[in-house]
């Protein structure tokens, strides 16, 4: 027989069936709502994701004040977190890892070079001292059950302190994604503080791996925002750099890959590159012959992890919704929470100060005025002793602050007689007087309730914050270009007469050597000009007469051009600058593009120079004068459209170069910008001067060495260590005060720049541990105002270096100037107006 069920659907049957297409919907979205909700975003509350918070939870069940072994801890939270041990345990390592909630014990892993921690048996954890302190308190804590309705977890735990800022958090969900950083334990109590004060706050992050970072772009950590993030590098020598630590979410063996594969494509040229980490970060890069310190640390900015940028995203659980909010937000949440959280525990304290009051003044009274004698008198039953002693109390209700319960009266009835023999009522009138001042206390602080949440938070700042001070430091980055520091890791040709540029046209003529990051300007004898990018193999067009690398926003290269008029048979002559193009577009720099034009001339000048040619013209033409010289320097430089000056209206047979001409370009100015240690042409910072040619700067640095060096923008100087820096005069005086460890005493010299080496240091004040530079100046009449003694009331005295101290060679020892006991030494000269190049005339130190 069959079994098979022939019986047909009823109408109402078909209306109860759910297509497969509705199921799918409806499953991805409860588990779309999961993923986000249970998983990867934290909640707002207490900054945790569920599975920290069962971590936590769990370590509270098991905290006896010993470490517990890790495994043991990931076996507690499986009785709440429905998932695998590997993923709770990694979760342990990383709050772990981060030294904040939990006290670690055993090899736990390095977050700087991504050795993972010991397997969890050989591991252990306890909660810390600062965890207990603010992320527990049942009598304030939510409940909910647990998966397997066994137990009781927290809906959140009553977190008094900002954590998901603290530890930042990453995740990723089902169509949304959330990364807050991690920002600095004592920054984010002293905003706390300014907000409930009502003072205006700001938070940068600030990550456990240190580095630099720069937070122009941060936008409160909202998405859209990013910061960028660098690693220290330090020029150990002339051929060697050192990166002294690693950018957030980057290790060491990462770092030392992207310099590797930095390297084999030909970004960078290094000769090899060791990993000497040990307790701090140490990666020696060591560079090939020949290759620029300055550089190559740009380089490993701008190609390697060195530099990576980071873009927050701060999204949290807020009433059962995920939302993207700022983190000033999140610290006002917190601290509201905070203040909420410490108002309940105050109202819970001050209801069990009130019944410990109560049932304190009932035992007084019980037994001071002998109503515990009820016990002894003979009464029908237990409900007649209970009676008899309610109504031995009726008198003093009046002074009691609530009523008496039966509950109370059977509680007194419990205590031993004989206790009125060892309890003298003195004790309990100031047991009574104690609590009377606990209670003002609490109403106070009740009523004062902002002014106890600033104290409670000064409370954490004292009693935690030794140890945890800012680590990555603050900082403006200069913006590098990538053309200029890109090394050249290919060559150049061209064939000019089928018009093909390329790297990879070997058999023909070569160019240069570049990057293949570069861009190529070409101009043709049509006068066509375009810009393109570096390839193996690009057609430019035919009859080329100029290629070379493009420099975007050169303001210096001139290029001179003679060309004639393809329409009116008239030649022109033009100088000009290109500074910006767009990629792969054709440009006529005779102007109107008429058919036939073309040009005699054309030359390019890195430096404005304008030459003399001799120009020749046709034989048969009408003109008087045939040939005749023409001075570059006479025309204009004028943007690349425009028609230039008229040379003659006779056909043109030859121009020749005859002389060379000189820079009609005034000196490039330079500036010093202190915040990122460069030089610049944008007017930022201070002014050091014109420079052209072999001009140099002179530089002073705290520990009494200088150095020459050329005005490159690449040019890297330390502003932590830099204190004067101007276009070098060898004319000039220098004038130094520094200090002498060895005798505590303040030695003055005075002495002319004698070395003409560039990128070498030279110390010119005594050597030994200790020393340093106090002030320096290359003033023509220095008078230097000294303050000694006693900051409150210091002595003053004007001294005349010019007369006080010879001039002698950089290397001599100097003159005494001041004891150990000098305040400061000013230069009191009347400032003297700056000659060319003189950016600091008055000397002051950055």
């Amino acid at each position: 027989m069959s079994d098979i069920d022939n019986t047909q659907p009823t109408d109402e049957s078909l209306h109860n069936i759910t297509h497969i297409g509705g199921m799918y919907e409806s499953w991805f979205l409860d588990y779309a709502s999961y993923v986000i909700l249970e998983r990867a975003v934290p909640s707002v509350e207490d900054g945790l994701k569920p599975v920290q918070r069962r971590i936590l939870h769990a370590m509270k069940e098991l905290d006896d004040g010993r470490f517990n072994k890790v495994a043991n801890i990931i076996g507690t939270t499986m009785q709440f977190h429905p998932h695998g041990d590997a993923s709770i345990g990694d979760a342990i390592v990383n709050m772990g890892q981060k030294d904040l909630l939990i006290e670690t014990q055993g090899n736990w892993g390095d977050v700087r070079t991504g050795d993972d921690a010991a397997a969890p048996r050989y591991i252990e954890a306890r909660l810390s001292k600062f965890a207990l302190d603010v992320a527990f308190n049942p009598k304030t804590t939510a409940w909910q059950v647990s998966y397997d309705g066994r137990k009781n977890e927290p809906l959140a735990l009553p977190m008094k302190f900002p954590m998901l800022l603290a530890q930042g958090a990453e995740g990723i969900a089902v169509g949304l994604s959330t990364k807050i950083l991690p920002h600095n334990f004592n920054e984010l109590i002293d905003a706390s503080i300014k907000y409930l004060r009502g003072r205006k706050f700001d938070l940068y992050p600030d990550f456990i791996t240190g580095g630099m970072i720069d937070v122009a772009n941060y936008n409160d950590g909202k998405r859209g925002g990013k910061v960028r993030v660098r690693a220290h590098i330090e020029e150990k020598d002339k051929k060697t750099l050192l990166i002294k630590d690693v950018p957030y979410g980057v290790t060491t063996t990462a770092l030392m890959e992207s310099i590797v594969k930095a390297n084999d494509t030909g970004k960078i040229k290094i000769k090899k590159v060791v990993d000497n980490t040990a307790k701090d970060v140490e990666i020696e890069v060591q560079l090939a012959p020949g290759i620029s310190p300055d550089i190559t640390i740009d380089a490993l900015y701008a190609f390697t992890d060195c530099e990576i940028s980071i873009s927050p995203n701060a999204c949290v659980i807020v009433d059962d919704k995920p939302r993207f909010i700022t983190v000033s937000e999140l610290l006002r949440y917190s601290a509201e929470f905070t203040k909420d959280l410490l108002k309940r525990e105050l109202e819970i304290r001050l209801a069990e100060l009130q019944e410990k009051w109560h049932y304190t003044s009932l035992e007084k009274i019980f037994f001071e005025k002998q109503i515990y004698k009820e016990l002894e008198e003979k009464h029908k039953d237990w409900d007649a002793v209970i009676a008899a002693i309610d109504k031995r109390f009726v008198p003093y209700k009046k002074n009691l602050k609530r009523d008496i319960t039966r509950e109370d009266i059977v509680k007194l009835t419990e205590k031993p007689v004989r206790r009125i023999y060892r309890l003298d009522i003195n004790e309990l009138n100031e047991q009574i007087k104690a609590i009377d001042a606990d209670i003002k206390q609490v109403k106070h602080d009740l009523a004062n309730l902002t002014d106890f949440t600033v104290s409670y938070y000064e409370g954490l700042l004292k009693k935690y914050g030794k140890g945890r001070e800012r680590i990555t430091e603050i900082k403006t980055f200069d913006t590098i270009q990538v053309q200029q520091v890109a090394m050249a890791n290919t060559k150049i040709y061209v064939n000019r007469a089928e018009g093909f540029v390329g790297t990879s046209l070997k058999k023909d003529e070569f160019i240069a050597d570049c990057s293949d990051l570069d861009n190529l300007i070409i101009f043709r004898k049509d006068g066509k000009m375009l810009v393109t990018k570096v390839a193996d193999k690009t057609f430019v067009g035919k009859d080329i007469i100029h290629i070379d690398i493009f420099r975007k926003g050169d303001e210096r290269t001139t290029y001179n051009m003679i060309y004639v008029d393809g329409k009116s048979g008239i030649s022109y002559a033009k100088r000009f600058n290109v500074t910006g193009i767009t990629l792969n577009k054709e440009y006529d720099l005779t102007t109107k593009g008429e058919k036939n034009s073309k040009v005699h001339y054309f030359t390019a000048n890195p430096n404005g120079e304008a030459e003399v040619v001799s120009i020749r013209l046709s034989p048969n033409c009408a003109a008087r004068n045939k040939e005749f010289d023409l001075f570059f320097e006479t025309i204009a430089i004028k943007g690349r459209n425009s028609m230039g000056n008229q040379v003659t209206k006779y056909p043109i047979r030859t121009v020749k170069f005859k002389e060379a001409g000189v820079s009609t370009l005034a000196g490039q100015k330079l500036w010093y910008d202190d915040q990122v240690g460069r030089l610049n042409t944008e007017e930022r910072g201070v002014y050091i001067g014109s420079f052209e040619g072999e001009d140099k700067v002179f530089v002073a640095f705290k520990n009494g060495t200088y150095e020459l060096t050329n005005f490159e923008l690449t040019n890297r100087y330390d502003p932590n260590e830099l204190v004067y820096i101007e276009k070098f005069n060898p004319d000039k005086i220098v004038s130094a005060i520094y200090f002498d460890a060895d005798k505590k005493q303040f030695n003055a010299k005075r002495f002319k720049i004698e070395t003409q080496t560039l990128n070498n240091k030279f110390l010119f004040i005594k050597e030994g541990q200790g020393n340093y530079l106090e002030m320096i100046t290359t003033h023509s009449e220095p008078v230097i105002l000294l303050k000694t003694g006693k900051k409150r009331s210091p002595e003053e005295e004007e001294i005349d270096l010019a007369e006080f101290v010879e001039v002698t060679g950089w290397k001599t020892v100097g003159t005494r100037i001041a004891g150990d006991d000098l305040i400061s030494a000013e230069l009191a000269s009347e400032e003297e107006e700056p000659d060319e190049g003189n950016g600091n005339p008055q000397g002051e130190l950055f």
